[in-house]
């Protein structure tokens, strides 16, 4: 089997998802995705005729994020026609999946060049919603959207669901507060420290003035009193009829009757809502060669894991023993832990299952501080571990998410 290497990583700055107020959202989201692109094919003097492939992450595939990303966004940056694209969606797993297609391609020895990535502009999907609204139709249906399906495994809102895993497992709205806490003080000393300027592409308006060219969400002012005072955000969420008598606390208790809940996300311990957009160059060892490329790392395992779509965001810590027994690794051979801050209590229950140094853990904050540009975050977390692993000398990063649905993809890095 073929080895396949990553060349290069690359993404925008994250910028607050909101219709008119982020600093991207006015931009067409294959702008944001040819940026990446742009970059890769910029830095690495890439010959975008030899591009075999190009697997890109979109979560909601409608409107301007429809009729595929992936080719059109090339094409927006100036590629070859002769460099595909597709576009996938495994919801926010994507962005991890994308990049594992990619070094499947490669390692087949199908295909010598392929790039990864996503795109995600949640103030777009926001724009989506109050469209719909105004047209009078209903908003985009939150679990499986099936009845039928929903009758056989009983599906909620994954905010719910992070609030009925916290009970369940027993951690406190002040475990999660603290590890949101850890997590904007995190960014802060990685941003101050420029841990990201190898990675951070500006975005750059029409006209060639800057769009955004520094993270837009973080709040390096975060103190624990603040996030002590933030009311719950889905308890009232928890209890809205979605017809039939049915809410999306009910869906879990069908599962789950005894379960007592206890609202302990807010605002200040869940993702951010922003617009983003990462890309990955994978190749082979001969294409590195024949190119003069110099490879950063090697993919060393990948693994899908489903687990449980009532509670929806349990599938990383399996996901992590799967791709760890593919390597033939242990948990004790990582020195980077990525997993997405989806809700305090992903990452919370992952480092407690697997009895990680925290330390090692999201070194430089997560989704809570950054954002999660749904589609693209994978593909953005895959290059934060690589470029820690070159900033702290550490050889393997494993990077994992929950999805909806009940998945999470997973990946194991070196760095060479």
């Amino acid at each position: 089997m073929s080895e396949a290497y990553i060349i290069d990583a690359v993404r925008t700055p994250r910028g607050i998802g909101k219709p008119g107020k982020g600093a991207l959202s006015h931009l067409h989201p294959q702008h944001l995705a040819a940026t990446v692109l742009g970059a890769l094919k910029e830095r690495n003097k890439l010959d975008t005729s030899t591009v075999d492939d190009i697997i890109w992450s979109t979560s909601t595939q409608e409107g301007k994020q429809g009729g595929d990303l992936g080719r059109m966004s090339a094409l927006a940056a100036g590629y070859d026609i002769n460099a595909s694209g597709t576009t996938l969606d495994r919801f926010c797993g994507g962005g991890i999946t994308s990049v594992n297609l990619a070094a499947a391609s490669v390692m087949s020895g199908m295909e010598d060049c392929v790039i990864a990535g996503g795109t995600e502009m949640m103030s777009y999907q926001q724009t989506l919603a109050a469209e719909r609204s105004k047209a009078g139709q209903p908003a985009r249906m939150m679990g499986s959207g099936n009845p039928a399906l929903d009758e056989i495994h009983p599906q909620s809102h994954q905010g719910v669901c992070g609030d009925a895993i916290a009970t369940r497992e027993g951690i406190s709205r002040e475990a999660c507060d603290a590890l949101a806490l850890t997590s904007q003080q995190r960014a802060k000393r990685a941003i101050d420290e420029g841990r990201f300027a190898k990675s951070v592409i500006p975005v750059l308006n029409d006209d060639g003035s800057v769009a955004l060219n520094r993270e837009e969400f973080p709040r390096p002012e975060t103190t624990a009193e603040g996030l002590a005072s933030l009311k719950p955000s889905f308890e009232q969420l928890a209890d809205f009829d979605l017809g039939n008598g049915t809410t999306f606390k009910k869906q879990i208790q069908r599962r789950y009757p005894d379960l007592e809940w206890k609202g302990v996300h807010h605002a200040g311990n869940s993702s951010g809502v922003v617009d983003g957009a990462a890309a990955v160059l994978i190749t082979s060892k001969a294409y590195a060669e024949k190119h003069g490329l110099k490879p950063r790392g090697r993919i060393v395992a990948y693994a899908n894991q489903g687990d449980d779509p009532t509670l929806m965001l349990n599938a990383p810590v399996p996901a992590a023993k799967k791709v760890l027994a593919k390597a033939g690794l242990t948990k004790n051979d990582i020195d980077v832990w990525e997993i997405n801050e989806a809700f305090a209590v992903v990452a919370e229950k992952f480092i407690r299952d697997l009895e990680l140094d925290r330390e090692k853990v999201n070194i430089n904050g997560g989704s809570i501080a950054l954002g999660h540009p749904i589609g693209a975050t994978g593909s953005i977390l895959i290059g934060t571990a690589l470029d820690e692993l070159e900033r702290s000398g550490g050889r393997y990063g494993l990077v994992t998410m929950c999805a909806a649905g009940g998945m999470a993809p997973a990946i194991i890095i070196e760095r060479i």
